[in-house]
Formats: C-alpha cells, sequence, structure tokens
C-alpha cells in the first residue's frame, strides 16, 4: 500500500479502545467512502495489547516507550516502529494504535520469538500456536504491506511479514473472528465504496467488507483512502 497514493485513519471503537465519541468511528460515512480503497483491522483490546492508544487529540490509554506502533501522521502517511525509537510524540502525530512489541525489525524476525508464548502474543482458541493472525510493517521505501492468515504461530507470521520486504512490522488481531482486509471496486469508480462492492483479501475470512458499515461493529480499524490527484 503506497502512501504517496493512500492516507491513513483510524477509526475507534466501544470495545477498542472502549469509551468514545471519536472523531472517526463505524459506521464509514457516505463522504468517507466516496474514496475509500481498503480496510484493515486493529490490535488487542487495551487490557491486552500492553501499549497505548492515542486518538487525534485524545490520549484513551498512555503510550508506551518501547511498543510497536502502528502512526499515523496529519498528512495521512503511516509508519510502523518502536514508540521513543522511530517515531515519537509531535504536532505531526495524529492517531497512534500500540499492541506488543515489534516482532520483525531491521528486515528480520526479532531473536527469540516463541510461537508457544501465548502471553506474550496473545491467547489462542484451544490454546492453540497455529490460529489465524494478522500483521502489518513498513518497508524500506515506506510502503505498508498487511499479512494475515489462517494456522499461523508468531514465528510464521513474522517470517511472511520479512519476506514480503518489511524493516519493521507488528502483529494485530488474531483467532478467526478478527483479521479483516477487504478493498473496494465502486463502478463507476466516482461512486462510493459500499459493502456490496468490496472484497476480502482472502475468502475464508470471518470478516466480511460490511462490517466497517454497521453500527454494531465496535472494535478498532484503519481505512486507506485515495488521495487527491494533483492537479496539473
Amino acid at each position: 500500500m503506497d502512501p504517496k497514493l493512500l492516507s491513513a485513519t483510524l477509526y475507534s471503537g466501544p470495545v477498542s479502545p472502549g469509551g468514545g465519541p471519536w472523531r472517526y468511528s463505524s459506521p464509514i460515512e457516505p463522504a468517507q467512502a466516496r474514496t475509500l480503497v481498503a480496510v484493515f483491522n486493529g490490535g488487542f483490546k487495551m487490557k491486552d495489547a500492553n501499549g497505548g492508544y492515542y486518538d487525534y487529540g485524545q490520549t484513551v490509554v498512555p503510550l508506551r516507550e518501547g511498543a510497536a506502533s502502528f502512526v499515523i501522521y496529519t498528512n495521512g502517511a503511516a509508519t510502523v516502529g518502536v514508540w521513543g525509537r522511530d517515531a515519537s510524540m509531535g504536532p505531526d502525530i495524529a492517531a497512534v494504535r500500540q499492541n506488543l512489541t515489534l516482532i520483525v525489525d531491521k528486515g528480520r524476525p526479532v531473536p527469540g520469538l516463541n510461537p508457544y508464548d501465548d502471553y506474550l502474543w496473545g491467547s489462542t482458541l484451544h490454546n492453540q500456536a497455529q490460529v489465524w493472525r494478522s500483521g502489518v510493517g513498513v518497508t524500506a521505501n515506506g510502503a505498508l504491506v498487511y499479512v494475515a492468515g489462517p494456522s499461523l504461530n508468531i514465528v510464521q507470521l513474522a517470517q511472511i511479514l520479512a519476506h514480503a520486504g518489511t524493516v519493521r512490522a507488528m502483529e494485530l488481531d488474531i483467532n478467526p473472528a478478527w483479521p479483516t482486509f477487504a478493498t473496494y471496486d465502486p463502478v463507476p469508480p466516482s461512486s462510493p465504496a459500499t459493502a456490496s462492492n468490496g472484497t476480502d483479501l482472502l475468502s475464508d475470512m470471518e470478516g466480511a467488507p460490511y462490517r466497517f458499515f454497521e453500527t454494531l461493529w465496535s472494535r478498532d480499524f484503519i481505512t486507506l483512502s485515495a488521495r487527491p490527484r494533483p492537479a496539473h
């Protein structure tokens, strides 16, 4: 996902991070849907995320130094990194979603990843290491990379993200109900994205493109929207 073409927005929910009201929350409104290209899931509930949450001027949960962070800048650009090393608070920070610690750093899976450590990398259904997992990373040239799939342990998720070219990457939500990546292809292109013109990245994802257009959706998520074309 090219940040020169796409602008990121963090949408917050009443369950994660909890509370509100928020500047952006589901459902995605028609005006916002006119430029919507893709949506993907956020991280763990805050009690499990071992990190903080900053929402467009509101510190919902204090940001933690050293935490893996999805950072959105005021110009819509986004990156993934260690809070306090790769990014820190300033007037150019719009939103920060932290979740655990990095699983890829300097282009490689971080040392010591343990596929059976569900305390650090999230409680799984039936205590299985191989479950649905998702993650996001950033390449050396600033592109965002999303990865999700069934039957992945934390080591395999990190290996895939590194193989895809990320220099830094973090785990997002896990277990079947939560990992979702949807793209939207309205016809004509000037019409808004809707549940009916969305497609899941993987056909067996439990989450469907409509969930982000429902008022009942309660988790945070990230949208990527087309930037305006420069005038010639």
